[in-house]
């Protein structure tokens, strides 16, 4: 299952956010990162925020690619 961690810096003291779902995407335009789940939009992220995103999925069996742990 997909899970996307939004760490946002530190100046801006905000709890971080973990999002799941099966399935979500993210895509990353026009300054944004856009999050959609099977019912569509979820939640978007403008870069000018500087949160970090980062792709923690659980581990893929060995059939499968790795997710990329990073974005």
């Amino acid at each position: 299952m997909p899970r996307y961690l939004i760490v946002h810096p530190r100046e801006q003291r905000r709890d971080d956010i973990l999002l799941e779902d099966d399935p979500l995407t993210v895509e990353f335009t026009g300054g944004w990162a856009i999050f959609r789940d099977g019912n569509g939009f979820c939640t978007a992220i403008p870069a000018a925020m500087g949160a970090r995103i980062e792709r923690v999925d659980e581990p893929q069996a060995p059939d499968q690619e790795p997710a990329p742990q990073k974005e």
